[in-house]
């Protein structure tokens, strides 16, 4: 079977549009135009045009035609997580308030277990100055875990996992989303001496070797305001 008509239509002007012919905010084509160029019905230029938006390269506006979309599209974005208070760092703390192994079965299937493995749960709070703004749970999988380890040990989980196995996890791929959450649970709230109603960013990580191997899926915590986050985009 043969590529549909409009998919072709599709990627051609996809690859018109990521060509730089067109800038942000630029005019597109109008259907009539597509329609005289490719020779086909607007039935199928339509859906060609819908998918480009349903993609985020083009917007439709109701009487004034299709426009390129602003949206960050086939560019490398490099974000990073601020610590708000690096003036004082050398007053930061971090506990390991629970060291054990895991048994969710809905965190095993995150991660993606082997056949009989499991994983452990390290929950850690970081304060500064005395004053916690951070939960994190984290769960690695149990062969990158050393069950009999003074649990002091995994204050920083990434020095552990570096100086045991050689691998530097803020270099592996990863996928997290953040997401503002209020009230946070009674249990997180108690654990950062704060109220239920306090605003926070809930993290929600996974960090994924080269061959698949999910090294560490985690949910944490943070006071809103100790949240800052920096994003630069390049193109790729």
């Amino acid at each position: 079977m043969g590529v549909p008509k409009y998919q072709i239509i599709r990627n051609e002007l996809e690859a018109e549009i990521l060509s730089g012919d067109f800038k942000p905010g630029d005019r597109f084509y109008s259907e009539r135009d597509l329609i005289e160029r490719f020779n086909v019905s607007s039935i199928t230029v339509i859906r060609a045009i819908r998918d480009l938006a349903d993609m985020g390269y083009v917007v439709r506006r109701q009487g004034l035609g299709t426009f390129i979309t602003r949206a960050r599209k086939r560019q490398r974005v490099e974000f990073s997580d601020i610590e708000v208070f690096s003036s004082h760092a050398q007053d930061e703390t971090v506990e390991v308030i629970r060291f054990e192994r895991g048994t969710d079965p809905e965190v095993a299937k995150i991660m993606k277990l082997r056949a009989g493995e499991s994983y452990w749960t390290i929950e850690r709070v970081r304060a500064v100055e005395g004053e916690p703004f951070l939960v994190s749970e984290s769960h690695i999988p149990e062969r990158f875990i050393d069950p009999d380890a003074d649990p002091t040990r995994y204050q920083s989980i990434y020095g552990f996992i570096r100086e045991a196995f050689g691998i530097a996890l803020y270099d592996e791929a990863s996928y997290e989303v953040d997401t503002i959450e209020m009230p946070i649970p009674e249990r997180i709230a108690r654990l950062m001496a704060c109220d239920m109603n306090t605003p926070c960013v809930r993290q929600e990580k996974t960090t994924t070797l080269d061959d698949g191997t999910v090294i560490e899926h985690v949910i944490g915590y943070k006071r809103w305001d100790f949240y800052k986050i920096e994003l630069r985009s390049s193109p790729v």
